[in-house]
């Protein structure tokens, strides 16, 4: 015999913005509909993308009339970025969208899909610039010093402002740590063209230039690294990073008339939101709907479990994990 029980959800998606821990938010912004952080980062997103398009415009106009290779190919980035940075915003977007009956889990998984993109799209700027470099230290063409360094202090200006919007919500969701990374490695790219354009105006050191967004890219690759890996394991149904499996079944292991626990699997519904499913084997009989519902609302504030399903047993039969018996770890 068994019982299912999991929470209901008169917003599928109200902890878009889940915090670790599940603490009180903030709906003070006017949003009825929508949860406030998410609306903001809408607009963050929006302002991202005009800047951005807007140094890119500048950079590829100047690079192409002052000569200058390094502005060109940081047009090119930043484009990447502007695209990168879309696929993220899109990924929020469908975030918000109430799950049907295809996508019994609403579309929040896209943002995993959309910080796996992104990662590949910056690994592939970077390789766009190091071929740049390493063709420019071979044949050294005579640099533009004032102009490089007056359009690439836009871009720092810019790109900083962007990644400090970003900032807030980078440590709560991968998707909107792929944006940030991509305006912090814009704005350490900016500055280092920047302080190259300086040097290069004083000394005429053109090899300087194509050194230096080197020594940038080393950077971004170990950014975007960590980024890809991550979002890969959740792509995987891996239990992500900010969660401590061990520690759920110790509190699950605790509750009284439990004797055993099994089926425990933990997977990322998006870059924010966790589902989880368990059996709990209780030989004493089914405690009722209450202290079911009590293990579920303790799951979703304590350990960020925004939707969990829980099967209760008598231990009548033995059961086994399907997943265990073919020798997979759960």
């Amino acid at each position: 015999m068994s019982t299912h029980q999991h929470e209901e959800h008169d917003h599928p998606h109200e902890h878009a913005h889940g915090h670790e821990h599940g603490h009180a938010h903030d709906h003070g912004h006017g949003h009825h509909h929508h949860h406030a952080p998410q609306e903001g980062q809408g607009r963050t997103f929006a302002l991202a993308v005009g800047l951005n398009v807007l140094i890119v415009v500048v950079q590829a106009i100047y690079g192409f009339l002052a000569h200058s290779t390094a502005l060109l190919a940081d047009a090119g980035h930043n484009l990447s970025d502007v695209l990168g940075l879309l696929l993220a915003w899109g990924a929020v977007w469908l975030g918000k969208r109430k799950p049907n009956a295809r996508y019994t889990f609403g579309l929040g998984s896209s943002s995993i899909l959309a910080s796996l993109a992104n990662a590949a799209l910056l690994l592939f700027a970077c390789g766009a610039i190091v071929l740049e470099a390493i063709q420019r230290l071979i044949n050294p063409a005579p640099v533009a010093g004032l102009d490089v360094f007056i359009v690439a202090m836009l871009g720092l200006v810019v790109n900083g402002f962007s990644a400090w919007l970003f900032m807030r919500g980078s440590k709560e969701d991968l998707n909107v740590r792929g944006a940030f990374l991509h305006m912090a490695a814009d704005a350490a790219i900016s500055a280092a063209v920047a302080v190259s354009g300086l040097i290069i105006l004083f000394t005429g050191a053109s090899w300087l230039d194509p050194l230096m967004s080197l020594i940038v890219v080393a950077v971004i690759v170990y950014g975007t690294w960590g980024l890809g890996r991550d979002a890969m394991r959740l792509a995987m149904a891996a239990v992500p990073p900010s969660v401590d499996l061990s520690r759920i079944e110790g509190y699950l292991k605790r509750l009284p008339g439990v004797r055993d626990v099994h089926d425990l699997h933990v997977w990322a519904l998006s870059t924010t939101e966790n589902a989880l499913t368990v059996h709990l084997v209780m030989p004493d009989g089914h405690p009722g709907d209450a202290f079911v519902q009590d293990v579920v609302t303790t799951l979703r504030r304590d350990y960020a479990m925004h939707h969990a399903t829980v099967q209760v047993e008598f231990g009548e039969s033995c059961h086994a994990c399907v997943l265990t018996e073919r020798g997979h770890a759960h």
